[in-house]
């Protein structure tokens, strides 16, 4: 526990929701829901306005929309989600060697080994320019919570929640938390939380007043020695600037299950495709690939090979995914499937890439043999996907499966909130389609509200486009 508040913990205010909101001026204050849009949607995040009306992250799309009607629900855009968050790191990056990112919306930095806070008036000082850089940089707003320790900074910035700043004196945390809930604690769930209230504690000043033996008594040792310590307001632990990762993985959820095994096959394809693209802008290699199928009953089977060394390749990583495959029943319908690496390493193995040829050309021999009917079936174009988070490449609707035929109608699916291009209006982003129909919002990051128009889904001056930045874009496009 440091003697003075310099651990600062920033938390951006519903981050996806509100890029959404800065890149869409017509959104500005209404309910915007993130996520997935099919049956099997999950919310990723809700803005305020859409949390009025009891919307939260994790819960099911359909619930979503039976609370929130009139809510504007939009697929991920995680390429600008990822670009705004490098902009904040580097912002954080700035103020100190020793920043812990903890996802892309998050972080702990250590004030005083940036040599810019040493007591509580300069960390303040620090954390209120932060802010306002963030707003001058991304258009948006951050919370910042300011402790002496990591555990305090958190609660600090969640009760700072919406944009705004708590600084947590030492020598005051227990009087703060005695009366907050025991849910207020790391590592405190709901099983844990309903366990604790079974015995009559509620608050975190219970918590502490009940003792570590008793603790220790109904929760066991190891938990029961955390509670207490975070109970006292005690925590020791030290902001890591670099976090090793420990796998790289992507998988999506089908709206409809999968039951042709070579659609499945091919999905697994794209999904190691993916997965290699995301392992290589980590900068790593990996020697154990896993396969994770998830069936129609929600039974999850995990497969998983280990190769004589670290490979980046996608071709290796694709056999092996293929291999695992072959192992699993998948009669009954697929509705999940995942990719990963795990054992990551910098550096490659050289020689994998010679087993790399050696299995394609032996794929090469088995897809001659499946013939034309197998290939067909390969290019068939799969239903409404669900995004796995994280995963952008599952959000392009407009990548045609190789070798099909193009009818653009059906092919170009213009999903709700991505961006797109005309050649006389500029730029814009799709508010729905439907009925050969697409309708798009003309707007832009800075812009004043837009005007909509509705176009047939192969109109050949329609585009897809990347997004624009949040701040500085007013004229870009046009």
């Amino acid at each position: 526990m440091r003697a003075a508040p310099t651990i600062l913990h920033l938390d951006m205010d519903a981050f996806y929701a509100s890029v959404e909101q800065a890149s869409k001026p017509s959104l500005r204050g209404k309910a915007v829901i993130v996520g997935g849009l099919g049956p099997r949607g999950v919310v990723a995040t809700a803005s305020y306005e859409a949390r009025r009306f009891g919307v939260h992250s994790a819960m099911p799309t359909a619930q979503a929309r039976r609370l929130c009607p009139n809510g504007a629900y939009l697929i991920p855009r995680f390429s600008l989600y990822r670009a705004v968050s490098d902009q904040v790191m580097a912002l954080l990056r700035a103020l100190s060697p020793l920043v812990e990112p903890l996802s892309l919306d998050e972080a702990f930095v250590d004030l005083e080994a940036g040599g810019v806070a040493f007591d509580s008036a300069s960390a303040l000082a620090t954390g209120e320019r932060l802010r306002a850089d963030i707003r001058g940089v991304t258009g948006l707003s951050g919370s910042v919570g300011l402790a002496g320790s990591k555990m305090l900074a958190k609660v600090a910035s969640e009760e700072a929640k919406p944009n705004g700043l708590l600084l947590i004196e030492p020598g005051t945390e227990r009087e703060l938390l005695a009366p907050m809930s025991v849910r207020t604690l790391p590592g405190v769930g709901p099983a844990t939380g309903e366990h604790l209230r079974r015995a009559g504690i509620t608050t975190v000043g219970e918590l502490a007043e009940a003792g570590e033996d008793e603790l220790v008594r109904m929760v066991g040792r190891a938990h029961g020695v955390g509670l207490y310590r975070m109970a006292l307001g005690l925590d020791d632990r030290p902001v890591v600037a670099e976090r090793d990762a420990k796998s790289v993985s992507v998988e999506d959820t089908f709206d409809v299950d999968l039951h042709d095994r070579v659609r499945i096959r091919g999905e697994v394809q794209r999904l190691a495709d993916r997965c290699v693209r995301r392992l290589r802008e980590s900068g790593h290699s990996g020697r154990t690939i896993v396969l994770k199928v998830r069936r129609y009953d929600f039974s999850t089977l995990t497969r998983s090979e280990t190769l004589r060394g670290p490979t980046d390749d996608p071709g290796v990583v694709r056999e092996a995914a293929a291999r695992l495959l072959e192992g699993v029943d998948t009669t009954g319908g697929v509705r999940l499937l995942g990719v990963g690496v795990t054992g990551l390493a910098d550096y490659t193995q050289e020689d994998l890439f010679a087993q790399a040829a050696e299995a394609a050309e032996a794929a090469e021999a088995a897809e001659s043999a499946e013939g034309a009917e197998e290939a067909e079936g390969a290019a068939e174009p799969l239903g409404e996907a669900e995004p796995a988070a994280g995963s952008e490449a599952s959000l392009d609707p407009w990548s045609a499966a190789p070798g099909a035929e193009p009818e653009p109608a059906v092919e170009r699916r213009w999903m709700a909130g991505l961006d797109v291009l005309h050649s006389v209006y500029g730029p814009g982003w799709v508010q729905g389609s439907g009925v050969g129909r697409v309708t798009v919002r003309f707007e832009q990051p800075g812009s004043p509200p837009g005007r909509v128009r509705t176009f047939r889904v192969d109109d050949p001056e329609l585009e897809p486009s990347d997004p624009l930045p949040l701040v500085g874009a007013t004229d870009a496009g046009t």
